[in-house]
């Protein structure tokens, strides 16, 4: 259990440990790491947050958490202000696994997992599909149910570091003649099954972050459904939700960090002005309207982690703030990325560590779409907030 403290308390011992134990130079050893090395450095960095006990507050405290909301938001908010390296290998297992695994999981589920994911076990996200990316429902991967096993035959695509991953929260149709929502069923894949073939997908920045995962004749044990059989979707849902919750914190916090980056190299002295000088007109214009939002943003999430909010609206809000989040990102990087000109296209590699605005623009702003896609796209959030937010006529489908 968490030791007892005032906020003002915890805010002070987590930005102590902050500025004792964040190297000083990661960036610069990360910036050119291989693959090994950069699996290696999250997983020393997941080590000393274990430590310390920042790496799971929004845990249950029988599982290493029991932080808060508003204890939860000031870790994660000291962390991205000290511009800590981000645990972008483990996302997915400390995020979106372990909500699965407390909301729908077994008892035996989450003593084997959670113990696990704590230590270092990888998780990815076998959702997507190349004919049914935004439109989930549509997924055709099939599972076939064979004495204790399901057979499942399928692709998916857009998995986040699924070349590390020791294990899948999958998506597979189990009854291909219900409803889209109705036939879907829920199950934790090991990544190291005979039939599963994983191929990085290479983006535009050079990075290889997403994956193809190829699923042949995969033999999954019943015993790895999670939730009832054609019951994925409605499980599906706190997956989901699971990226929008105190960790939306830490992403606002982090682009406030950018913003400052950006304020900063506009004024920096022995930089050439070009034809957008720090006095500009439009310049100032466009500052301000980014710090304007980035306030916004701020008191959204704070809304999102407020006590009295009743599960109706904070599923609207959680897509209100997705959208703004991600649209700002894009806006701001791109802005960035305009002002850097032709030298900014020279800098070197984004941290793989590091967040969405490691201030090389030009890459941040390609990243940035990243954002504006998954988790349900920026037309979809907007769907959503017109229709369940403001009572809006359902789209005709």
């Amino acid at each position: 259990m968490p030791p007892s403290r005032t906020i003002e308390q915890l805010r002070a011992d987590v930005r102590e440990w902050c500025r004792a134990s964040i190297p000083a130079d990661w960036r610069q050893t990360e910036a050119n790491a291989s693959r090994d090395q950069f699996v290696a450095f999250q997983n020393d960095w997941l080590r000393r947050l274990n430590e310390a006990g920042w790496s799971t507050p929004h845990w249950p405290t029988e599982w290493g958490g029991g932080y808060s909301l508003a204890e939860q938001g000031v870790i994660f908010e000291e962390l991205a202000r000290a511009e800590a390296p981000r645990l972008v290998l483990h996302f997915i297992s400390l995020h979106h696994a372990a909500s699965t695994l407390l909301h729908a999981g077994t008892e035996e589920q989450r003593a084997r997992h959670l113990p696990a994911i704590r230590n270092g076990e990888v998780w990815c996200q076998g959702f997507s599909e190349p004919g049914a990316g935004s439109d989930l429902a549509a997924l055709a991967t099939k599972a076939v149910r064979d004495g204790d096993h399901y057979v499942v035959n399928g692709q998916k695509i857009w998995a986040s570091l699924a070349m590390y991953a020791d294990w899948c929260l999958l998506l597979v149709r189990t009854d291909p003649d219900a409803p889209k929502r109705r036939g879907i069923s829920y199950m934790l894949m090991d990544m190291r099954s005979p039939g599963v073939e994983v191929r990085p997908i290479k983006k535009a920045t050079g990075e290889e972050h997403f994956c193809e995962i190829f699923l042949t004749d995969v033999r999954i044990p019943v015993a790895n459904l999670i939730g009832p059989e054609n019951d994925g979707w409605r499980v599906a849902q706190s997956t989901l939700n699971s990226e929008r919750g105190a960790t939306m914190v830490e992403l606002s916090e982090r682009l406030k960090v950018g913003f400052s980056w950006l304020w900063d190299e506009l004024h920096d002295p022995g930089r050439d002005p070009g034809l957008l000088g720090a006095q500009d007109a439009y310049v100032a214009d466009q500052l301000a309207g980014y710090a304007t939002s980035l306030e916004a943003l701020r008191l959204l999430v704070a809304r999102g982690l407020a006590d009295d909010i009743i599960p109706q609206n904070a599923g609207v809000l959680a897509s209100v703030t997705k959208l703004v989040y991600s649209e700002l990102l894009q806006d701001m990087t791109g802005f960035g990325a305009s002002l850097a000109g032709l030298d900014g296209q020279l800098r070197t590699p984004r941290v793989a560590s590091g967040g969405w605005e490691s201030g090389v623009w030009l890459l941040d702003h390609i990243s940035s779409w990243e954002w504006t896609i998954p988790g349900g796209t920026s037309e979809i959030q907007r769907t959503i907030i017109g229709e369940r937010g403001l009572g809006l006529p359902r789209e005709p489908r």
